[in-house]
């Protein structure tokens, strides 16, 4: 993609490379599907390093502002769905 990720540099470079995977993931959703407990394991890990709704909030707007792609939306799908299931937004 053509764009840069929203990130706080005042993480660690290995949460920075962790949030990069978010993003990544939520981008898969769109582009050609995810495995929903792969997603769900790297969100997990996201609100470890971004535990605040707020922060959360802005950061994933952010995102979605620069590429199109709803983070709030995707999760929202995944948390509804099966273990197992495969997240596709397009």
């Amino acid at each position: 993609m053509e764009y840069q990720y929203p990130i706080d540099y005042h993480w660690t470079t290995d949460e920075i490379v962790d949030v990069i995977k978010f993003y990544e993931a939520i981008e898969r959703a769109y582009e050609k599907g995810i495995e929903r407990d792969e997603l769900m394991d790297i969100y997990r890990r996201f609100k470890e390093i971004v535990p605040g709704k707020a922060e959360e909030k802005t950061l994933c707007g952010e995102f979605e502002d620069i590429s199109g792609y709803s983070s709030y939306r995707t999760i929202k799908k995944a948390k509804n769905a099966s273990p197992g299931e495969k997240i596709s937004m397009k």
